[in-house]
């Protein structure tokens, strides 16, 4: 029971606005009972709690005359206007004795973008890469929030109305409309919310598995992908009786780059080479990067000629210059193949041969694609054995240097000593040294090996009774050792051998790669006081050009070039014109494989400066020469 004033001297109603339930007075201005609603309207002047100021009838008290009494105000919206607002929320807690209308439109524009506002904000925040990405999300989610506010706002409507019209029953449709409109926007957020996460965690659910089977650095499939999708093709050939060919792809110069320009230009080389495969692939096609600078293909083809095509597709992606800053550089590469089910029908094997492959074709100048023979199996693994060896006879000291004499053709003068590096195993006695050369430098063993040979023979040189030049041969992948220059000057140091003294011998292929290079290489070392030579001129790629860049000290004229020189007339015309050269370029040429008399005297008379060759000295320790130390 709540008291509620009024000045009437009737019985009338006080009616709530939405349900439109009603108390009823016990006596006049006397206290009315009626059910906890929110708002009430009072019976006799049609006025709602907290509504609208007006004027009410004139109170008669007992005995008084109308025409005597003082008009006052009703009290509904004093007392119970206070009481029933502490009760309410939202829009309807500022109601003041107007009834509210809606407009639905409005409000579905209100919600439409709140939504549409807050649902970019999380998709700025989740998936945007911009660095302005939390910002962008804050003025979106302002923009969600003052779009519903102040656009939903805008859909209430007041107008007066009479207690009669408040009975008719639309205020509990406003209700039911408004609760509907917030369950709407709370399961639209919700299932909105939702949608967004699932799509945030397919996204990242992708972003690993991506990562997981996918190479970081070239984005090409990894060695688990590569294992899966094999298994996946030998089944799938299995069962329907196809064949593929499985092709191993090694990047020849790989190390050598990484060793020269750094790490950074060989992941040039790496991403380059990989986009050149991802663009290069079509149907039945797959590429994948196993580790370094190994990658592995699966060709789903028995027809020769499209193999073929797609291995020259292989070729000419790691053939092509990479440009790396303001320079190119060429790696190559060694391509094996292995077929399905010809060479192997499972698929630890069938990778092998594509590898044995893969190393004969690294192994053979004169090729880089080799398909898989069975006589293969024992030739790598001769080769494999042959590198284990070289490393413990590094390690237990069975090399030794022997010394090859150089000498003034017109005199027989001795000036010079090239040193050459022997091998003597206990169990297979003399290696060659075109055997176990090719070995250490496929096996990474070139460079500790190239070390010792200029350490030793520099140390043993610097000691010798007679200042003769020492020759040291210089390996391709021991040239562009970025120290090689601090070798070089480290070991003169130490061992108090002259510069003048030493001489290091090229081969052509150390420097037509990557001139420019070379070129910085040659002078460096020419600056220390070290000579430069030539190595095997003739056999190789040499031009007139390359002898007018750079600055060499002496041609050595290969030895092949001797067979024949007494009697075929071609052979003659070749070496004299090599000594033409030499004199017109002011470079001495030294001819190799010198092994008979008439060829000593056939070079005699045309001019050649100097000689070496086994007519001349065979190659011995320095002891047997008597290269005593001093």
């Amino acid at each position: 029971m709540v008291p509620a004033m009024c000045g009437r001297r009737c019985h009338d109603h006080m009616v709530h606005p939405l349900s439109g339930a009603a108390g009823v007075y016990a006596g006049c201005c006397g206290p009315a009972e009626y059910s906890a609603y929110a708002v009430f309207v009072c019976g006799c002047c049609g006025g709602r709690a907290g509504g609208h100021r007006h004027r009410h009838h004139q109170q008669e008290p007992d005995g008084a005359s109308p025409r005597r009494r003082r008009a006052r105000p009703c009290y509904c919206r004093n007392a119970l206007f206070r009481h029933v607002c502490r009760g309410n929320s939202g829009m309807y807690a500022v109601e003041f004795g107007e009834h509210m209308a809606w407009s639905l439109p409005t409000i579905a524009l209100s919600l439409l973008l709140g939504i549409a506002f807050g649902t970019l904000s999380l998709q700025c925040l989740l998936r945007s890469t911009n660095r302005h990405r939390e910002f962008l999300a804050t003025v979106l989610f302002v923009a969600a929030i003052a779009g519903l506010h102040f656009i939903g706002v805008s859909a209430m409507r007041t107008h007066m109305m009479s207690a009669e019209l408040m009975a008719t029953g639309n205020a509990p449709v406003v209700l039911g409309v408004a609760l509907a409109i917030t369950t709407l926007l709370l399961v639209a957020t919700g299932g909105n919310s939702f949608s967004i996460d699932d799509a945030t965690r397919a996204e990242s659910y992708e972003r690993m598995r991506q990562m997981a089977l996918h190479d970081a650095l070239t984005s090409l499939p990894n060695r688990v992908s590569f294992n899966d999708h094999l298994d996946q093709v030998i089944e799938d050939a299995k069962e329907k009786g196809t064949q593929f060919a499985l092709i191993g792809i090694d990047l020849n110069k790989f190390k050598e780059i990484n060793d020269v320009r750094g790490h950074a230009a060989g992941d040039v080389v790496l991403v380059t080479i990989a986009s050149r495969f991802t663009e290069m692939l079509g149907e039945g096609e797959f590429v994948a990067r196993l580790g370094g600078d190994e990658f592995a293909a699966v060709h789903l083809t028995s027809d020769p000629d499209e193999l073929k095509a797609f291995v020259a597709r292989i070729e000419e992606a790691i053939n092509l210059p990479i440009p790396i800053e303001d320079y190119e550089v060429t790696t190559g590469g060694s391509v094996g193949l292995a077929l399905f089910p010809k060479d192997a029908t499972d698929k630890e094997t069938l990778v092998t041969r594509a590898d044995l492959a893969m190393y004969r074709a690294k192994a053979d100048p004169l090729r880089t694609v080799a398909y898989y023979e069975p006589a293969m199996d024992e030739t790598v693994r001769e080769a494999r054995a042959l590198a284990a060896d070289l490393k413990t006879a590094m390690e237990k000291g069975e090399l030794s240097l022997h010394y090859q004499v150089q000498t003034a053709i017109a005199t027989g003068e001795v000036f010079g000593y090239e040193a050459l590096l022997r091998w003597t195993s206990p169990e297979r006695g003399d290696v060659p040294p075109a055997r176990f050369i090719p070995v250490a430098e496929e096996n990474g063993l070139i460079i500790p090996l190239g070390e010792w040979v200029l350490q030793t023979a520099c140390a043993q040189a610097a000691k010798w009774e007679v200042p003769f030049k020492l020759a040291v041969n210089l390996s391709p992948v021991q040239f562009f050792h970025p120290d090689l220059y601090r070798l070089v000057k480290e070991t003169l140091e130490k061992t108090g051998l002259a510069p003048a003294r030493l001489e290091l011998e090229l081969t052509e292929t150390s420097i037509i790669d990557d001139k420019q290079r070379a070129l910085e290489i040659v002078r460096r070392i020419k600056e220390l006081g070290v000579s430069i030579a030539l190595d095997d001129f003739g056999t190789g790629y040499s031009s007139i050009d390359t002898l007018r860049s750079f600055p060499f000290d002496r041609i050595k004229l290969d030895g092949s070039f001797m067979q024949g020189i007494e009697t075929n007339s071609d052979a003659a015309a070749i070496v004299r014109s090599v000594l033409a050269l030499g004199r017109t370029m002011n470079i001495a040429v030294l001819a190799e494989g010198i092994e008979t008399p008439r060829q000593l005297e056939v070079l005699r008379g045309e001019g050649c400066v100097a000689g070496q060759g086994f007519l001349i000295g065979r190659p011995a320790c320095a002891e047997t020469l008597g290269l005593q130390p001093a």
